[in-house]
């Protein structure tokens, strides 16, 4: 484990190095430049036509998926343990100023997931089963050619075995981590954490092959319900602890931009973190949470039933913002509002016990940790039901449907084992896998840029024209 954890950590410090956060933050920048800053400029057009008609129902051709449903299919891969865990991580390895960086990540995040979406939908094509699939290993072959399949491939080998990390031993983790600290909030002798961790993995691996045996429909079902369910009760629950603490709101802010730029100014225990430090864990803990960039989100959204392309892609934008600029934020406030800046220790509170303790600050010791325990199962179980698909995409695009099936059964054995693996190397090595999906991506991105372009000026001329389409 101290080879691998080595290993780990050398390639890590590589892929999430100066290099990474100028090409994603940089990405971020020119799509969001070449596409007229589509995020801000449209921002009402997009919460109309996203969240304004998230519960109209119609039918869908075969093969798809509504694209609401498409939508709460990478959205429940994105709000996971990121929004809770990853946060209260950020901001302990990092300080405060970390969110800040967040926030800047998923700002600019928001026109790179657009462009992912939008391309997901124009370079898709129909499997063996007649069900559409993209992503970036389809958007780079059918849009870059042939000789750029070696980069789709790529980024297909990363995604698959990313999967099995931030998509499932992280998540299951997690879980159990934070229902362990629930049990033992009602009774402090507890022991039976291994033993818990085993039928966790077990119910939960159980659950995802019943979901996976119904294909991306039933997958869209599942998410479609959990997730406006899981999100509006987590909100709601945060919302109650900044009420508690309003006076101390403009004191977190301060924390935020202060401790953005100089960490050592916000708390003692910052002394050591330069500025580095909260911007790459800030910004790789927000690409942790919200995915723009890893090229994961569009393969849910490939299966959404539009005509236009960009009329998914914004939906990648809505996807951003309430996952990065919204639930994040809630969980940020109640760390830095609930525990106080002063309270943290810095360096080693890793994982969900930070915001647990900012809950408890408001309902008291052993309700926290139900209701975050309840939340944050339901968040990473339909990550672990999400990346499942997206690690079978992968597979599938390399070596053929049927593998998908074999990478599916893979996929649940190993969450069986998720929750008993160390949580530190988990993160980790999750980490690293993510910054090596993006590299692809990111590439390809650039490189179809122009296509991006020409395609918001098509929407563009069709909003504004409806009867010329």
């Amino acid at each position: 484990m101290e080879m691998i954890a080595s290993i780990n950590s050398t390639i890590n410090g590589i892929v999430w190095g100066i290099p990474m956060m100028i090409l994603i933050l940089g990405t971020g920048i020119y799509l969001s430049a070449r596409c007229g800053f589509i995020q801000f400029a449209k921002f009402g057009h997009i919460m109309k036509n996203t969240l304004g008609k998230a519960f109209q129902k119609g039918e869908t051709k075969e093969g798809s998926v509504s694209p609401f449903k498409a939508m709460c299919t990478a959205l429940a891969a994105s709000i996971g343990t990121g929004n809770i865990a990853g946060v209260s991580g950020a901001i302990a390895i990092g300080g405060p100023g970390a969110v800040f960086w967040m926030w800047i990540s998923a700002l600019l995040g928001m026109c790179t997931k657009f462009s992912e979406v939008t391309l997901a939908i124009k370079y898709r094509e129909k499997n063996a089963d007649g069900v559409w699939v993209g992503g970036p290993m389809y958007y780079i072959k059918n849009g870059l050619g042939k000789n750029w399949k070696w980069l789709g491939a790529l980024f297909a080998v990363f995604g698959a075995l990313a999967a099995f990390g931030i998509g499932n031993m992280t998540q299951i983790n997690t879980i159990c981590s934070t229902i362990n600290t629930a049990i033992t909030g009602f009774n402090p002798d507890f022991a039976g954490q291994t033993t818990v961790a085993w039928i966790i993995g077990i119910v939960c691996a159980i659950l995802a092959f019943i979901v996976y045996i119904g294909g991306v429909q039933r997958i869209g079902d599942v998410c479609a319900l959990l997730v406006p369910v899981m999100a509006i009760v987590y909100i709601i629950c945060s919302i109650v602890v900044i009420l508690f603490n309003i006076g101390e709101i403009p004191a977190a802010f301060k924390a935020i931009f202060v401790g953005a730029f100089n960490p050592s100014a916000v708390a003692g225990g910052l002394a050591g973190v330069g500025i580095k430090t909260a911007i790459t864990k800030g910004v790789g803990r927000g690409i942790f949470s919200n995915e723009a960039g890893l090229g994961s989100a569009p393969i849910a959204h490939a299966a959404a039933d539009v005509e236009h392309p960009v009329q998914q892609g914004i939906f990648g934008v809505f996807e951003v913002f309430m996952d990065t600029i919204v639930v994040c934020t809630m969980t940020a406030l109640v760390v830095l509002l609930g525990v106080g800046v002063d309270n943290i220790q810095f360096g080693t509170d890793i994982g969900a016990n930070l915001t647990i303790n900012g809950f408890q600050s408001v309902f008291g010791t052993t309700i926290p940790g139900v209701v975050v325990a309840i939340c944050l199962s339901l968040f990473a179980f339909s990550t672990v039901l999400t990346w499942g698909l997206y690690g079978t995409r992968c597979c599938e695009y390399l070596f053929g449907f049927q593998a998908g099936k074999v990478y599916q059964m893979i996929f649940c054995i190993v969450v069986v084992f998720g929750g008993t693996l160390e949580l530190q190397l988990v993160w980790n090595i999750a980490d690293t896998l993510n910054g090596l999906m993006a590299i692809p991506n990111l590439i390809a991105l650039l490189a179809l840029s122009p296509v991006v372009v020409k395609l918001v000026k098509e929407y563009k001329e069709m909003i504004k024209n409806p009867i010329s389409k």
